[in-house]
């Protein structure tokens, strides 16, 4: 499916036109339009690829979806939402939706101590489109829901008023129109080994290729529901990967991590005699079948019997090994008859080249066989359904090669047992698997946060979540026999509803393991151990014991906490404790969609307990659509992000919070007005005595939203305690008095200046990144300051390297005013 129909908003007695496209060979030529899942009538609607609706009534609201079939199978369409009016409705409500930011540690706003303030929030949803409109079959342009006007508040805070701006109203407007990009970088599954100018293909087209160290960007075409990226390398060292990216329709950049699987050292063959290749039998394990080619199989393109030497490398991807996963190739999707996307359960890959021994030239085979030992299945159900599959490098989706029956078949002495055997001729170099279609289906809920107090307010969006199905062995859960499937699904607004298989009978059948992250970084899941807590979990019991919920640290504390692993239980529907999440019914995705935050969902969250940020303009940085074009945003743009830190090196006894206060410093509409504030604690050098390092974000100088005039950040940084500065980076000072004009640096607790237009670098102490993701644009800059270098990226913090100020901090005296705080009282002027 190349075009499929989207979203429509319309008002009651409009018309509304639905568009999609098929590509295949034959190609197609016949559709199928449905309505809430049911066939309209082709003689009413008159209707092919495009559906005109005329005159409309609220009860044609609803989802429509379209069918392409010929001879050779079928595809449906993603279903499009139509949303129908009543006259004088609106979709946009001027009350903006309540929306809560946290305030400084210093500005409690009631009794009860809390800290958020409600600054409102406009959906992004479509407007009613206009007559001109109504008969495209591409989404409607340019109307949306968003901030037609923005108050300044002042909000009492410490003796002083704190800035913000809150929505005051809502309105339909142009839409935001951000990229949507995905970033990564593509490796070596063994040995982490980069590829270098790798081949990038979208379909058969060439988009790019990779960078050095391995990275790429690919930008989602637009009405794109389905990301097949093909990663090639040009020096056949590594099988061809084929993946299906998940990106954020919402705009802004997601990172992926792809592995390649390294290529197996070809063996000769003699291609006169017949010949069998074991599959999967690395590890001393048992292979799980086996590839056998009689004599005379390899031929030539021209179809001429090949009897020479052959050079055959086999891969096998074998699930029996959990690393395996990470390099698999696509979702393991295949569309059934009627055109549904429907997921697969793998037993193995394998790629095969053949090649003649002296020239090289790549062969092909007529029939050969393909034997798999049915001792391998551990689910007597699959048995009957294990088929042979090759890959679409374009489309991304299985295809079935033919179905594997039963057979008595002897390895050597060994004893007799039983092979599953089936046949297929390898005309081009695809990938093939050993698979079966599964139907026991369920949904997992997850929701990413920003910390573990787990705000309602403060969910994430734009983190991938991966999920990978395993097969648990009984009675061990946390040793499972193989992994089946995976899948991986970017937060929204209400979390993320990940597909996996569940059973009914057996709460273990089926497990699976799970991990999110956000921009390269990943999030932490909730503990499971000294004592599993259902409430910070996000599963209420007795549920929650039943999908047997275990991070993956529980037994052992030196692993990571950054996954967990469940039974996927399918959820009875007599049983009221089971019908509230985490795990819905597959019919049940729109309730696990729209589910309340209320309902239970299993947890992820950032680790971010020593740093704040405070923006006058409120933007969420994983959501692109919630930015507002205004003088004191802290991003000017939002297709772009460019992320600015100052290293500052502190000589004290203890680790210390480290503010940076950024107000306009020389552009005429924002001189003297706050933009934000970030806080940030010092982190020890573990190499040197009373020392610690803080990386510190400040607003990066140059064009504001407008685009017309360059305002230079005033950032004053200033750390919480009883601090004195005791030196400054001499090629930043000398660059800031070439630079003029110069700030006053009267104040020795403090280091201020005017920041510099010019990305200047680590030997001057700053460190500059641009990237289209705001926070991976953070995560890179950060890695460089902590690591003191212009390309490195560490967590351990060299407090000495690369310093840009320092200052020498003693315990405060208590009762004694900090200059941090009389900092946060002094008038704008001072």
């Amino acid at each position: 499916m190349v075009l499929h129909p989207t979203a429509k908003v319309r008002v009651a007695g409009q018309d509304v036109t639905f568009c999609c496209k098929a590509s295949g060979t034959p190609v197609p030529k016949k559709y199928y339009w449905y309505h809430n899942g049911t066939l309209l009538e082709r003689k009413v609607h008159r209707y092919g690829s495009r559906l005109v609706l005329s005159g409309l009534a609220p009860a044609q609201a609803g989802t429509y979806h379209c069918k392409a079939s010929t001879e050779a199978g079928a595809i449906k369409s993603v279903p499009a939402q139509l949303t129908v009016l009543a006259q004088g409705q609106q979709s946009c409500k001027p009350e903006p939706e309540p929306s809560l930011v946290e305030l400084p540690s210093e500005c409690m706003q009631d009794a009860a101590g809390s800290r958020y303030y409600n600054v409102g929030h406009c959906p992004p949803v479509p407007c009613a489109g206009s007559m001109a409109e109504q008969t495209g079959c591409g989404a409607d342009a340019g109307h949306c829901c968003g901030v037609r006007r923005m108050e300044m508040r002042e909000i009492p805070c410490a003796g002083s008023l704190l800035p913000l701006k809150v929505v005051a109203e809502c309105g339909c407007g142009p839409c935001a129109q951000p990229r949507v990009l995905v970033q990564g970088r593509v490796t070596a599954a063994d040995t982490g080994e980069p590829l270098r100018f790798g081949q990038i293909f979208l379909g058969g087209r060439k988009v790019g290729f990779t960078g050095y160290k391995g990275s790429f960007t690919i930008e989602v075409p637009p009405d794109t529901q389905r990301l097949v990226a093909r990663f090639v390398d040009r020096q056949q060292r590594f099988v061809d990967a084929i993946k299906v990216l998940p990106f954020n329709r919402r705009g802004g950049a997601v990172y992926q991590e792809v592995k390649m699987l390294r290529k197996k050292e070809p063996v000769d063959l003699d291609g006169s005699q017949s010949n069998a290749i074991p599959l999967g039998e690395a590890g001393g394990r048992e292979p799980v079948g086996e590839l056998v080619l009689p004599a005379g199989a390899f031929l030539r393109p021209s179809g001429e019997v090949f009897k020479g030497t052959v050079k055959a490398s086999i891969t096998f991807l074998d699930p029996r090994d959990m690393a395996t996963a990470g390099a698999a190739s696509s979702d393991l999707s295949f569309a059934d008859a009627e055109g549904e996307i429907m997921p697969l359960r793998t037993y193995g890959m394998f790629a095969v080249d053949f090649r003649e021994g002296k020239s090289g030239a790549v062969l092909q085979t007529g029939p050969v066989e393909v034997r798999m030992d049915a001792g391998q299945v551990w689910m007597p159900e699959h048995l009957q359904k294990m088929k042979l599959w090759s890959l679409n490098p374009e489309t991304g989706l299985w295809e079935e090669e033919g179905v594997l029956r039963p057979a008595l078949g002897s390895r050597g002495k060994r004893e007799e047992r039983t092979f599953l055997v089936g046949n297929l001729e390898i005309r081009e170099r695809r990938l093939f698997n050993l698979d079966v279609p599964e139907d026991r289906r369920c949904f997992v809920k997850v929701r990413a946060y920003s910390n573990e107090k787990f705000n309602p307010y403060e969910q994430l969006e734009g983190v991938v979540i991966s999920l990978i199905n395993l097969e648990p062995q009984p009675g061990f859960p946390a040793n499972p026999r193989a992994w089946g499937r995976f899948d991986s699904v970017v937060t929204g607004p209400n979390g993320a509803c990940l597909p996996a298989f569940c059973d009914g009978q057996r709460p273990d059948a089926y497990s699976a393991y799970v991990t999110a992250t956000l921009g390269g970084e990943e999030l932490e899941a909730v503990a499971s151990s000294p004592k599993l807590n259902p409430n910070a979990v996000g599963v209420s019991q007795p549920y929650l014991g039943k999908l047997g919920y275990r991070r993956l640290d529980h037994d052992d504390p030196n692993l990571k906490k950054t996954a967990f692993q469940i039974n996927v239980a399918k959820p009875d529907p007599n049983n009221v404790d089971e019908t509230n999440g985490p795990i819905y019914p597959y019919r049940s995705l729109e309730e696990c969609e729209e589910a309340p935050v209320s309902a239970n969902h299993l947890r992820f969250y950032r680790v971010e307990v020593d740093k704040y940020e405070y923006n006058v303009v409120p933007f969420k940085e994983s959501d692109l659509t919630s930015w507002t074009g205004d003088y004191l945003s802290w991003w000017p743009n939002p297709q772009e992000f460019r992320a600015c830190f100052i290293k500052v090196q502190i000589e004290g006894p203890q680790e210390y919070m480290v503010r940076s206060r950024n107000v306009g410093g020389s552009h005429p509409r924002t001189r003297g007005q706050l933009y934000g504030l970030r806080d940030t604690r010092s982190v020890r050098d573990m190499l040197l005595e009373n020392t610690s390092g803080a990386c510190v974000e400040f607003k990066c100088s140059g064009m504001l939203f407008d685009q017309s005039l360059v305002d230079r950040t005033l950032v004053s940084i200033v750390p919480q305690g009883s601090c004195h500065r005791t030196a400054v980076n001499s090629l930043l000072r000398e660059y800031l008095s070439r630079h003029p004009p110069v700030a006053d640096n009267n104040h020795t607790a403090a280091f201020t200046m005017l920041a510099p237009v010019d990305p200047l670098g680590h030997n001057y102490g700053i460190y500059t990144v641009t990237d289209q993701n705001p926070r991976l644009a953070k995560e890179i800059a950060i890695g460089r300051c902590f690591d003191g270098t212009s390309d490195g990226f560490s967590r351990e913090m060299k407090a000495d390297a690369g310093t840009a100020v320092t200052f020498t901090c003693r315990e405060r005296p208590a009762g004694r005013e900090s200059f941090f705080q009389r900092l946060l009282t002094a008038p704008a002027e001072a």
